[in-house]
């Protein structure tokens, strides 16, 4: 039997089987573009060619489109980031006492204590030092985002970038550049900036404890993991499947959920091939005036999400 998590997010969507073991059998990442449905169906796709819908024995759905993908699929756990991302780190290592996970158009901190989240935090609206951001910058620099940390490694010295803003970090770049500073001073500039930036903010008065996790796509950058390591004066470990952490997390949550339920909700990977649809309408119902999303497959209304008193969301719910 196996477990599969998905966690759709901004930029990509990331879908993860695992076996009894809890041992990652399959692993996609696959790019949103705006259109998490098909994204998921373009995961289903693939999974459909090497999977039976009677092998899942559970499905788990985090990220920021959760809720659509709860309702495609027929999860079995829908969970936030937070505590997706923070269980799949404590299944790795029990020992994690700080995750630091910063991915597309988002960062986050989750400090953990005695294998419980005592204390959170997230990027507000800035999209600094972010996957987005940094993919901004290695198209500007013609310089492959895969590549960004070995520069950044190879650099001799460094240089102050500002970083607390996404405009103004991407001027001093063009500002130091025009002074002379080659591309690898730079971009371990900007890797420092980044870090400066994330703990000012998204870390700040949080109690950053050893065992550290970096997750998220960047986590890949081996600058930013220098920069976090001298920034902190402590080692910072890079799990294995570092950025398919909220998906692992899911798929852990749901197999837990179905071993006490004893059944799964899943709907199979037949809805690869299914037509999908989705609209929302003002409800009138009271003053909140709550915008309801409405899905369809193959024309037949099969969930709606949105409503803040469940009227709605309530009405199809499985």
């Amino acid at each position: 039997m196996y477990y599969l998590g998905v966690d759709v997010g901004s930029v990509s969507t990331d879908l993860v089987i695992l076996d009894q073991d809890k041992q990652v059998k399959e692993k996609l990442y696959l790019r949103t573009k705006g259109k998490p449905i098909a994204a998921i169906q373009e995961g289903f796709r693939v999974l459909m060619n090497k999977y039976e819908k009677a092998e899942i024995a559970a499905v788990g759905t985090t990220g920021s489109g959760r809720q659509i993908a709860s309702t495609l699929v027929g999860a079995d756990a829908v969970k936030n980031e937070i505590t997706a991302h923070a269980v799949a780190a404590l299944d790795a290592d029990d020992e994690v006492r700080t995750i630091i996970e910063i991915g597309g158009q988002d960062s986050k901190i989750i400090v953990i204590k005695n294998g419980i989240v005592t204390d959170f935090a997230m990027n507000t609206v800035c999209a600094a030092g972010t996957g987005s951001f940094l993919d901004r910058q290695a198209e500007r620099l013609e310089i492959p985002i895969e590549e960004f940390g070995d520069y950044a490694l190879q650099a001799k010295t460094t240089v102050r970038i500002a970083g607390r803003c996404a405009v103004f970090a991407e001027s001093d770049m063009i500002h130091k550049q025009q002074m002379g500073y080659n591309e690898g001073e730079i971009i371990r500039g900007l890797c420092e900036a980044l870090v400066r930036n994330y703990l000012n903010n998204v870390g700040k008065g949080k109690e950053i404890q050893s065992k550290v996790f970096f997750q998220g796509g960047v986590a890949a950058n081996k600058g930013m993991k220098a920069a976090f390591e001298e920034a902190l004066g402590i080692t910072v470990a890079i799990p294995e499947h570092y950025n398919m952490m909220g998906a692992i997390g899911a798929a852990l949550i749901a197999k837990d959920k179905v071993e006490k339920t004893g059944s799964t909700n899943f709907k199979g990977f037949d809805l690869a091939e299914s037509v999908f649809s989705a609209n929302s309408f003002e409800c009138q119902g009271c003053s909140n005036n709550c915008e309801v999303v409405k899905i369809q497959e193959n024309e037949i209304v099969i969930g709606c999400f949105g409503d803040r008193c469940g009227k709605w969301s309530n009405k199809l719910a499985v």
